[in-house]
């Protein structure tokens, strides 16, 4: 199943010429979840430089895509997927309450290509990661030139970004597979 999630902009960080930013979600037959994010209006988009696969604290500080899968049962998990090839994955007890590092059986896969105007980062993960969740979420971070941030999510609930907020855990997951 491919479901396409359209992201908005939260309203105190306007971006400077990004006019979009989308995320297909799916599930190949491999056993992979795949997340492809769109970025479009992205010509003055800041893409970290490469740095070599592996895991990485403060990949959110520049443009970085993320996805959260949450319990049900107050626990969550937070991906955060660069372009410049790095990944990490926090665990939750809680909303905010730091319950240490998770390992991920297989690291995610990460390609990104940038035409003039739009930018797209495919993610590869195995989709056992799902197992357990019942809800997620979809966000990213967007620098452009200039140091200018803007955040990007399904929806926003309050003055400030919050993607841990569990009001933008809005996508249902019935087996692993996006409802």
């Amino acid at each position: 199943m491919v479901q396409t999630l359209e992201l908005v902009a939260h309203p105190a960080f306007h971006p400077a010429r990004v006019t979009g930013v989308s995320v297909r979600w799916t599930r190949l037959e491999d056993g992979r979840l795949m997340l492809r994010y769109r970025v479009d209006g992205a010509g003055a988009l800041v893409v970290p430089p490469f740095k070599g696969h592996g895991q990485a604290d403060n990949l959110w500080r520049t443009t970085c895509f993320e996805l959260f899968l949450y319990d049900g049962e107050g626990r969550y998990r937070e991906f955060n997927f660069s372009p410049n090839g790095q990944w990490t994955l926090y665990s939750f007890a809680g909303y905010r309450n730091r319950a240490g590092d998770a390992v991920l059986r297989d690291h995610p896969e990460i390609k990104h290509e940038q035409g003039a105007s739009m930018f797209v980062q495919t993610v590869f993960v195995d989709s056992t990661i799902l197992l357990g969740a019942e809800r997620a979420a979809v966000a990213a971070v967007i620098e452009e030139q200039g140091g200018r941030p803007s955040y990007w999510a399904l929806a926003h609930n309050g003055l400030k970004p919050d993607f841990h907020d569990p009001f933008g855990f809005r996508i249902p997951l019935r087996d692993g597979i996006a409802a």
